[in-house]
């Protein structure tokens, strides 16, 4: 058997008629009687056993593999008949449905993104009154400048040309996520990816915006990203495996009634494809990755025959990233400066003659400095924005091009006199918008954090100036927002005439505490650690508590603007979100990588314990919520210290590790060797065998209420590891206890869910609902 933590010394009491749970934790639920729920479901067992590096275990829900097996079905569907009897047993069964008409309450009826222009048009996206998808559509720009666009925008006086709308293709299928969506250089056609039944299995689909027919549909399945070529004339896209890997780009050429033709191939199978053009679309660029180290070819865009150009061969742990500007390829990268060293701490900026004899003369152009980090780029005909982090705080600047160095003495980034965009917090999530258009001299950004609804702002780059343009509505609080009007288009002229005076921010910290605080870990490292609670409503000591977390692939916690949260903040809930190691930038996700996942694990549990030691959270209210690789990490700390968390919610959650990493047929497993490390190696295979959730369960242990959220479709994590987590727990941790342990399954959805704004609203409900019924706490009302 795989080796188990500890026992507790209460193991003894394994078979007591009365729970431990229930006398340490008094505010656990209790059960509704057994005539309004009924009991839970008993999986099947099936004779399986597992061997590696001269060990066996047995694993009897082995056979959830098969998602074929009508025994699955029938047990999932009782699954979700126990889920909703249990949910629904809450606040006399009106919980989640008061829940869910809350947040749909905040939602404004329509909502729209202003318009960005790009050539000659206007381009947008829109969700009509009543819809659940968005609607991509343009307008011809007229010739009276942004800010009366923006206005005859939203009063509809512009004639609008339908481009793509999600709606249609969601009402066909019954379920729809796009992918990729690219507009061709001479603004004629779109090409974009389209999965209808939620397995990421992208078709291609490309459209003549002229005619509005669909003039190419890819007989491949599994496209991943799209470029088109300058001329318009050629589209290249990736091609997955069957292990859902991006390894071939092909070009197909609109004109011709050929099939696309093959024009690169990665036959390692540790590395993934991505095709791109430069922002100018003079040159392709075919970017060879693992999680940590990448190799770039070049082409020209309008000679795809002369074949490709290596600009350097992959280094382990060494990053490019390839943008071209006036005859010189500009390269973001952590290569050693010179032979004597490993790789850099963080990123440079290089560049090269874009000559195919010259590619392999490189000259540094700039460091970021001692105190900051360059994290990526995007580069305009007469400025460089480069997205930079200081502290954990993300930041924009832009710098004028072309760039004049001394070949002899690479500049710092403040030698380049650099504009520092403008951002409203240091707690600030900030996603660019599309900025296609290569001649602009503005950048959009979309900026927000937990107490500032989405703002849209654009950055001059020429004149060194800002606009807010936009601010997503709240209804309910409109009020408490002062440049947020009760349409878009009163908004819109409140927010510019805003511009010309204060330029002042709107947001709830006036409402709503939101600080950034730093937390100890097992080994002294300082935690970030975000905490979001109502000034009104929070009681020191009492209060409960949603900590999240995730950490893993240097990802970010996402900590943008969220209407939904509202609903437990009004409660009094406190919210936190915990950066753990394995997200972040390069160095913080190394630290929680492979050997050192045990970093993550140990970090989110001390936030959780800080939590509860200052008195933020009852200790007996903290609950924790992760998705997907945050599911094991949640799964993780919940075996290591059960008492921890009075109740959790793991959605799509990655929980058999060991088992799935074992098995290189699985979409995904090979890729993520570099993350969660290889069990082919034995000290890799320890490792994750240490903190494997499925494999780490207790025997008779008190185990907290957790919801278990799955998806039918998803390729990433497969719906049996949900099922077999479940399962297990039922069967082996205490009888009493894991009757609150309930599966969620959506049978038509994927890895990501259905992403309409409303069902997501119910699907957020139902979590909260779970949540408030453990902690006996679905009886309270709004504040």
């Amino acid at each position: 058997m795989l080796r188990r933590r500890p026992r507790p010394a209460a193991f003894l009491r394994l078979f007591a008629t009365s729970c431990r749970r229930s006398s340490l934790h008094p505010s656990q639920p209790q059960l509704p009687n057994s005539a309004a729920l009924p009991p839970p479901p008993v999986a099947k067992k099936v004779p399986f056993t597992v061997s590696a590096h001269g060990r066996s275990w047995s694993d009897p829900y082995h056979w959830m593999r098969d998602t074929s097996d009508p025994d699955l079905a029938a047990l999932l569907a009782a699954e979700n008949a126990y889920a909703d009897a249990f949910v629904g047993s809450a606040a006399a069964g009106g919980l989640r449905a008061r829940l869910a008409a809350e947040m749909r309450a905040r939602l404004p009826p329509s909502a729209a993104t202003p318009p960005q222009p790009w050539g000659p048009w206007l381009y947008y996206q829109y969700i009509p009154e009543g819809k659940e998808y968005p609607v991509l559509s343009r307008k011809l720009k007229p010739s009276r400048g942004l800010a009366r666009a923006l206005l005859d925008y939203f009063s509809g006086s512009e004639k609008e040309q339908v481009l793509l709308d999600w709606n249609e293709v969601a009402e066909k299928n019954g379920y729809v996520h796009i992918g990729s969506c690219r507009i061709s250089p001479d603004h004629r056609f779109l090409a974009y990816t389209v999965d209808t039944s939620g397995g990421e299995l992208f078709s291609l689909e490309v459209k003549d915006l002229q005619s509005e027919h669909v003039i190419f549909s890819s007989p491949d399945k599994g496209i991943v990203s799209l470029a088109w070529a300058r001329n318009s004339e050629s589209l290249f896209y990736t091609v997955c495996d069957g292990t859902l890997r991006p390894n071939q780009v092909f070009c197909k050429k609109l004109q011709s009634d050929e099939a696309g033709f093959l024009v690169f191939t990665e036959e390692d199978v540790n590395c993934c494809v991505d095709i791109t053009s430069t922002k100018d679309f003079k040159y392709m660029t075919i970017n060879s990755n693992t999680r940590t180290s990448s190799e770039v070819f070049v082409m020209k865009s309008d000679n795809v025959r002369e074949g490709l150009w290596p600009i350097r061969k992959r280094v382990d742990k060494v990053q490019y990233f390839l943008e071209h500007h006036n005859g010189f390829f500009y390269i973001l990268t952590n290569a050693p400066v010179n032979d004597t060293e490993m790789t850099t701490e963080g990123y440079y900026l290089a560049r090269c003659q874009a000559e195919k004899s010259l590619v392999d003369r490189w000259q540094i152009v700039m460091f970021p400095g001692s105190d900051c980090t360059i994290q990526d780029m995007d580069i305009f005909h007469d400025n460089l924005v480069l997205f930079l982090q200081k502290n954990g705080t993300p930041l924009f600047c832009s710098i004028n091009m072309p760039i004049d160095v001394d070949v002899q003495e690479p500049k710092e980034l403040n030698d380049l006199n650099p504009w520092y965009f403008p951002i409203p917090s240091n707690m600030c999530s900030i996603i660019p918008g599309s900025n296609n258009d290569f001649m602009s001299s503005t950048y959009r950004l979309v900026v927000s954090s937990p107490v500032i609804p989405d703002l849209t702002v654009d950055y001059d780059l020429r004149k060194r100036t800002f606009t807010i343009l936009h601010q997503e509505e709240v209804t309910s609080l409109s009020a408490n927002l002062g440049t947020v009007g009760k349409s878009n288009v009163s908004s819109i002229q409140q927010n510019l005439q805003l511009v010309e005076t204060s330029q002042s921010w709107s947001d709830l910290s006036k409402l709503y505490s939101c600080k950034r605080i730093e937390v100890i870990s097992h080994d002294g490292v300082l935690i970030p650690l975000v905490i979001l609670y109502s000034r009104e409503a929070h009681r020191h000591g009492e209060s409960p508590g949603i900590l999240y977390g995730y950490g893993a692939y240097g990802e970010d916690l996402d900590k943008s603007w969220c209407s939904e949260r509202l609903s437990l903040l009004s409660r009094g809930w406190v919210l936190a979100f915990a950066d753990v190691r394995g997200g972040g930038d390069l160095s913080w996700h190394q630290a929680g990588t492979k050997a050192n996942k045990i970093n993550s694990i140990q970090d989110f549990a001390a936030c959780g314990m800080h939590l509860i030691k200052e008195g933020l959270v009852h200790q007996n209210r903290l609950c924790a919520i992760g998705s997907s690789a945050g599911g094991l990490l949640v799964g993780a700390v919940i075996n290591m210290l059960p008492d921890l968390f009075s109740a959790a919610v793991l959605k799509v959650p990655f929980l058999d590790i060991c088992n799935t990493m074992l098995d290189p047929t699985l979409p995904l497993t090979v890729l993520d060797y570099e993350e969660f490390g290889d069990p082919n190696i034995p000290a890799e295979f320890e490792a994750i065998c240490s903190y494997s959730p499925y494999d780490n369960l207790s025997p008779g242990v008190c185990y907290p209420p957790v919801l278990v959220t799955a998806s039918f479709n998803d390729t990433r994590v497969g719906i049996w590891e949900a099922a077999k987590w479940v399962a297990k727990v039922r069967d082996i941790t205490c009888t009493s206890c894991s009757q609150s342990v309930i599966l969620k399954t959506n049978m038509q959805s994927g890895h990501f869910g259905e992403g309409g704004r409303f069902m997501h609203c119910d699907e957020t409900a139902f979590d909260y609902a779970f949540l408030m019924k453990a902690l006996q706490l679905d009886d309270i009302t709004t504040a």
